[in-house]
């Protein structure tokens, strides 16, 4: 079930925590990811991109919001993950998450020299977090 929640919380941040029963979590959360996304002009940037309009894409992006994307996009991810099982190790299972977060914003900072920035800066994020939680399944 951690699984099913990690998903859902890849789909939209807050979904998983609504999976969870963490409802007001989860409102809160896609109250965020609405404001984030739309000041930061994210899905404008991902329709540009895979378009094939990467400059185009690039400009759109106000980064003034778009750096705090990766790192609350992992957050809801991991906090889904971590939440659905019960007493589940906080201390190890955060770390292929804080790289995957680390290595979004990187990927968000330096966005201009990527040839496709949005779905790298996606990968960046999403195959550490991935690989976190297959290395940490019985954690």
């Amino acid at each position: 079930m951690r699984n099913v929640a990690a998903l859902f919380s890849l789909l939209m941040p807050g979904f998983g925590q609504i999976y969870n029963g963490q409802f007001m979590k989860g409102v809160f959360f896609i109250i965020m990811e609405h404001f984030d996304n739309a000041f930061g002009h994210i899905n404008e940037a991902i329709h540009l991109d895979f378009n094939g309009l990467h400059q185009q894409a690039v400009e759109a992006a106000n980064f003034d919001y778009l750096l705090f994307y990766p790192g609350f996009y992992v957050y809801c991810v991991w906090d889904a993950w971590y939440h659905a099982k019960p007493n589940a190790d906080k201390t190890k299972t955060a770390i292929p998450f804080i790289i995957g977060g680390f290595l979004g914003g990187m990927g968000a900072i330096f966005a201009n020299r990527l040839p496709i920035p949005t779905l790298t800066v996606a990968m960046l994020m999403i195959i550490p977090m991935i690989c976190g939680m297959i290395v940490f399944r019985d954690q």
